[in-house]
């Protein structure tokens, strides 16, 4: 079983075979998603970037009285 499990979705920003460019994600064999799948597509665990959570709500005083 992979790091994320064996279900990744194939984007271009966690391939190995990737470069950031101004327009975007380029790939450096000059291969391109197809139908959602790309021959030369491997998976970089290092290049995902985690998702932010949501901040949390402020409180009053108000909120904790009975």
């Amino acid at each position: 079983m992979k790091l994320f499990g064996n279900n990744i979705e194939i984007k271009c920003e966690y391939c190995a075979n990737s470069a950031d460019a101004p327009s975007g994600y380029i790939c450096k064999l000059r291969k391109s998603i197809k139908n959602g799948k790309c021959r030369k597509f491997k998976y970089n665990p290092t290049l995902r970037v985690p998702k932010s959570t949501e901040a949390l709500p402020e409180f009053k005083k108000e909120d904790f009285e009975i």
